[in-house]
Formats: C-alpha cells, structure tokens, sequence
C-alpha cells in the first residue's frame, strides 16, 4: 500500500509558469481546462499559506507592454506574491528563483506551466540538478501538443519527481 502525498507547506512554494494570454492561446491545448485547475491550486495553497510564485517570459515575440503578454485573467495574483520576469525558456538561468527559493527556505516546489515541454521540462531538468523536490501538476500544465504532455507527465517527470493532479494537490496539503 503506498501512502498518500503530503505537501509540507513551510517547505513548499508553488510556481505558476508563463501562464500569459499569447501563452495560454497559443500553446495550451485545453485553454480553460488548464486556467481552472490552475486557479483551484493557487486557491488551495493560498489557504494553506504556501507561497505562490509566478514566473511570466519576456523578450522575443513576447515584448513589455503588449497587452496579450500579461498574466491570464483567470489566474492573477493577489497582492504581495512575487511576480519573476524570465528571458529564457526556464525560470531559474535568468531569474534569482533559486536564491528566493533557499531565502524561503524552500526545498519542494510544485510546478504549473504552458507549456509542458518548455517551462516545465526546463524547471524541472534544473531543480534536480540543484537539489529541490519538484511536484508536477498534470492538469495545471498544458503544451500544443496533447500527446508531449502525455508521454512527460506520464513517462519523464515521474522518473525524478512526483506527477499528481490538481485534485490530489488539494488532498495533500
């Protein structure tokens, strides 16, 4: 019988990744699927007091200003959460997630992300490398590609971290 997941929140911090308009259009394959599991996660862990972190991608296509590269309206943050500007497909190489994280005294964070297989591949190749534990959660995810999705949340990710929906999350904390 394996035992069920807890999500310690003093050691915990969740990451909500590039969940921009133009991201959200253009590469989440079920827009207002992912927008609402992402909402009840953020809800959950607020009323746990884990602390929300959101990580938006700029440069490129993605320019300051342009009204479709803001956060999602079903999504934003509330006041005082950390908002981290990025300009590469990850959020830690341009970014001080890391030290943030340490300061926090973080050692788990628990990852939602458009897409998939570029934000979230990225994050989590790079928390093992730098010793967190990583929390995947499948539904608060989405990539264009239905079938990329599939084979990293249930074949990859499962390999260095743990891959729970976000009804599961909700359980664990």
């Amino acid at each position: 019988m394996t035992q069920a997941l807890k999500i310690d929140p003093d050691k915990t911090a969740v990451l909500i990744m590039d969940f921009q308009q133009r991201m959200i259009n253009n590469n989440a394959s079920e827009p207002e699927d992912v927008i609402k599991k992402a909402s009840q996660v953020l809800e959950g862990a607020r009323g746990a007091g884990i602390p929300v972190i959101y990580v938006m991608h700029r440069g490129g296509a993605l320019v300051e200003y342009a009204p479709d590269v803001e956060l999602h309206e079903g999504v934003l943050p509330v006041e005082g959460e950390l908002i981290l500007t990025k300009v590469r497909p990850g959020p830690f190489s341009t970014t001080k997630l890391d030290v943030t994280l340490r300061e926090m005294g973080k050692d788990t964070i628990v990852i939602m992300g458009v897409s998939t297989s570029g934000c979230v591949l990225s994050c989590t190749r790079w928390a093992v490398d730098v010793n967190y534990k990583f929390v995947v959660v499948s539904d608060g995810c989405s990539d264009p590609d239905p079938e990329v999705h599939r084979v990293l949340t249930e074949k990859v990710y499962p390999r260095f971290g743990t891959v729970i929906n976000a009804q599961e999350f909700l359980a664990a904390i």
